[in-house]
């Protein structure tokens, strides 16, 4: 089996090797086991049950609430040369009978659902005459109502699977759990005998730190001009300051959308787009943004304000550098944040599912959490181990890419260069022999391309394999397959472009 999961994951998606702990999860999976993988966001996940279908028979169910994150996936994965569909809220009746059709004729090895289709007829009934070998749980926290996001449809997927005709194998998927945590989701999806594994909460490419701005509008202003062309996502605590700060970022002639609950489903779409296919650079939001973005080039994620707790920062956070390149992830600190996450956690009335005594039990959490948030934001300690004792994870590193370790800590002054000169270096290492005309052209090709296809730019290929295209200069195919990222088929659909823009530029 090991010769053939290298090759599928050099054809499909052009890596010569499996990151931390994916290989272990497959080979448990396709051997029948059951499973939970506790891995940060970046860490890929979604290889694992990608790879794992392949190896499958039948389809394999992707369970999910997140429609953007099905829809880019489902790009991404015909972009490689795999079947794959998804079936949610944004297709048309006809257009869901349709890919049911599809699905019932072969047509898929992946299908994404969101948790609420497994109730309805149409799709039970597909279900139980399908050949169904695999249902993957992302973002499987939902099910707990003491994680961070519970949702209720979620506590439906483990009377859907024992409703099938035949078991299939059950694996779920998290970025953050607690041990409680952990263990709800192996009791209510019925996991059995589960292989559980937490690849750990250490992501090296990722800069860490609090600031204590005087005036946090001016300090966020100076950090987007130092960091113009990244591409960034501000989280604020309410939908006012996201308005707010949306106003003033244009009127200042930043490129900007914003994304909240309170606007209208085709605004928050239209700015979701805009985001992810770079034709803005800045999204401001709340928490309500973000969670199904499989946006790989995200440059910088800024706190605006400081979140309720550890679990929803470091998963926001997390959504900086998933490409495994080199990305800030700041927060600015205020006073005033705590009271307002105060007023929040006082305010939460979505717990009517729980009794008096849960509720009390879910607030006193609530407040623990926040306490522990704020320790976070006035230590002086190395803020990358601070995280890593939250989660539980006992790694021992040694940082030198955290606000604390490279010895800034004191409020910033008005004007404040983005970054220190040593902070810069590092974060820059990476990525010190590599061309930066050559990569803004391989950029602008990758660009014209996904605007052709009508797909993100990501999707065609990462900022990591544009920066390894520019290091290695490849000259023929099979230079071209040495790439990080690019298999056989990206090979056949995309070299002769951009083998062609590499010679055109050394010539």
């Amino acid at each position: 089996m090991n010769e053939k999961l290298i090759d599928f994951l050099k054809k499909y998606y052009g890596y010569d090797s499996f990151r931390l702990g994916q290989e272990d999860v497959i080979r448990e999976i396709v051997s029948g086991r059951d499973s939970l993988s506790v891995m940060p966001t970046g860490a890929g996940k979604s290889l694992i049950f990608q790879m794992s279908a392949l190896m499958f028979d039948g389809i394999t169910l992707v369970i999910s609430p997140l429609i953007s994150l099905m829809r880019d996936q489902v790009y991404a994965l015909k972009q490689n040369g795999i079947p794959a569909a998804f079936i949610n809220s944004s297709l048309t009746a006809g257009q869901t009978a349709k890919a049911l059709d599809f699905a019932r004729n072969g047509s898929y090895k992946i299908i994404y659902v969101a948790p609420e289709r497994l109730q309805t007829n149409n799709f039970v009934d597909f279900a139980k005459n399908a050949d169904i070998s695999l249902v993957a749980v992302d973002e499987a926290h939902c099910v707990s109502h003491w994680g961070q996001d519970f949702r209720p449809s979620y506590l439906t997927i483990k009377s859907f699977v024992n409703s099938l005709p035949k078991k299939p194998v059950v694996t779920a998927f998290t970025a953050t759990a607690t041990d409680i945590v952990k263990n709800d989701i192996a009791k209510l999806l019925a996991l059995n005998n589960p292989f559980i594994l937490s690849t750990g909460f250490n992501r090296e490419n990722l800069y860490f730190e609090v600031r204590h701005p005087r005036n946090k509008y001016i300090e966020l202003a100076a950090y987007l001009q130092e960091n113009e062309g990244k591409s960034g996502i501000i989280y604020c605590a309410t939908r006012k300051t996201v308005d707010e700060l949306y106003c003033m970022l244009n009127k200042d002639g930043f490129s900007a959308a914003r994304y909240h609950a309170g606007m209208a489903p085709n605004e928050r779409s239209q700015a979701q787009d805009d985001f992810v296919y770079d034709r803005v650079k800045v999204i401001t939001a709340t928490n309500a943004f973000g969670m199904g973005i499989d946006k790989s080039n995200v440059g910088f994620v800024i706190h605006y304000n400081m979140p309720k707790n550890m679990e929803s920062y470091y998963q926001e956070a997390g959504r900086a550098g998933r490409d495994g390149t080199p990305a800030d992830c700041l927060l600015f600190f205020s006073g005033q944040d705590i009271v307002i996450n105060k007023f929040l956690i006082n305010k939460t009335d979505d717990n009517s599912f729980l009794t008096d005594e849960e509720i009390k039990q879910a607030k006193m959490l609530d407040f623990k959490r926040l306490a522990q948030m704020e320790a976070y934001c006035k230590t002086t300690k190395c803020l990358r181990k601070y995280i890593l004792d939250y989660f539980g994870d006992d790694e021992d590193v040694k940082c030198e890419n955290c606000g604390s370790c490279l010895g800034i800590r004191e409020p910033t002054e008005l004007t404040a260069p983005a970054l220190s000169k040593k902070a810069l270096r590092k974060q820059t290492a990476a990525h010190k022999n590599v061309d930066g005309k050559l990569f803004e052209k391989l950029r602008a090709l990758r660009k014209e391309l996904a605007d052709k296809e009508k797909v993100p730019a990501f999707v065609i290929f990462s900022d990591a394999t544009l920066f390894d295209i520019c290091a290695k200069l490849p000259q023929n195919e099979e230079e071209f397959l040495n790439v990080s990222g690019i298999g056989q088929v990206k090979l056949l659909k995309y070299g002769a472009a951009f083998l062609e823009a590499v010679k055109a530029y050394e010539s």
